[in-house]
């Protein structure tokens, strides 16, 4: 198929910013001959980003005619939908980061993500799973890619080989599965931390892991003066979940709503929730901004915007979030925002959200306070 036809929508759109790109092409060409020979429901996909890899791996061969997917993004999970439903491709069944994703696959294809983390625990994930003879075929751009991503096979593989280069994108090739090792490595997720008696816990790939950046940091610093009445609160792109713990530590009498696009945030934001004691009052929902909150409803909404989409650096999520928190905050509610100094956010706060002040600025990071018209 032509992996050109495929869109991004809903995720922010651009010209540098692709459905699919080169990497996609060569893990579909590499994994072509073990895609042909795959018994049907034995290929699965992994982190695939708009629908390339899962529709690609459709079309290639009868052998591929019911592929579990999953994908770490819910605006990736809705893009493939959309693509497969506009293309008349079906034989997908979207799972959860479970084992049932990739019990007993003999083909396995996935993007490489960035992060170290993820790799670990995805392989992981597959290697103490999936069938002894499964190949798992994953690639990258190479300036995206590292031989640290060739060690961190080895941890769950017994044998990694490494394809040719093509149009700047590379294939991993992981065989032999260290079952044994693999069940031990995936049993050490998630990983925590304790940070000043506030306790983070995190899956592979979250924002930070089960530290505490320094942006967030200093967000936290200067929260406790933020909207002080507010018997709610929003953790806007909660990655590990540490704001929003941290404000139903100190206002207990508070219910926060914490939301990201990402499972393994997700995941990350309740159990960093439920070891502060405070999942009670911390409701964590996947959601594209804050789609599953109300217009006008609330009086605070704290937020740590991402400027990365994938490997390509992006302002257009930070400007979709902003313009989110708009929406949701009542008449006089406050957007408070940690954000890169050098990307110059103020005068789109100002713009979308209102009236906006500083409150604190380090050496990299300025907080800032935008009240909503």
């Amino acid at each position: 198929m032509d992996l050109d036809e495929l869109k991004r929508f809903p995720d922010v759109d651009g010209p540098s910013l692709p459905a699919s790109d080169a990497a996609d092409r060569l893990i579909l060409d590499e994994a072509a001959p073990h895609l042909a020979d795959a018994p049907p429901g034995s290929v699965s996909v992994l982190d695939d980003a708009y629908g390339a890899l899962t529709i690609g791996s459709v079309t290639i061969g009868s052998g591929a005619t019911d592929v579990r997917v999953h994908q770490d993004l819910l605006t990736g999970q809705r893009a493939l939908a959309a693509n497969a439903d506009r293309l008349g491709v079906g034989g997908i069944h979207p799972l959860g980061f479970a084992p049932e994703v990739v019990d007993g696959a003999r083909v396995v294809l996935m993007r490489l993500p960035r992060s170290l983390d993820r790799l670990a625990e995805v392989s992981a994930l597959i290697a103490a799973t999936a069938d002894p003879g499964v190949v798992v075929v994953a690639g990258g751009r190479i300036k995206h890619m590292s031989t640290q991503m060739n060690e961190v096979l080895r941890g769950s593989f017994g044998r990694v080989d490494v394809s040719h280069a093509r149009q700047k994108s590379r294939v991993l090739f992981a065989r032999a599965p260290r079952r044994e090792a693999a069940t031990e490595l995936l049993a050490s997720w998630p990983r925590s931390e304790t940070h000043d008696g506030l306790t983070v816990v995190a899956h592979g790939g979250v924002f930070a892991g089960a530290r505490i950046d320094i942006g967030t940091r200093l967000l936290l610093e200067v929260l406790t003066d933020a909207v002080p009445v507010a018997s709610t609160a929003v953790d806007l792109a909660c990655g590990n979940g540490v704001v929003g713990a941290a404000l139903a530590l100190a206002r207990p009498a508070v219910t926060v709503t914490a939301t990201d696009r990402s499972a393994a945030a997700v995941r990350s934001a309740r159990a960093t929730a439920d070891a502060n004691g405070v999942a009670d009052r911390v409701d964590v929902v996947q959601a594209d901004g804050l789609e599953s909150v109300g217009s006008g409803s609330q009086e605070l909404i704290a937020l740590n915007p991402p400027f990365h989409d994938d490997a390509a650096l992006s302002t257009g999520i930070a400007h979709h979030l902003f313009a989110e928190a708009a929406r949701t905050l009542a008449r006089g509610g406050e957007l408070w925002c940690v954000w890169n100094s050098h990307l110059r956010y103020r005068g789109s706060l100002e713009r979308i959200v209102g009236p906006t002040r500083q409150v604190a600025r380090n050496a990299k990071f300025t907080v800032t306070a935008s009240v909503r018209r």
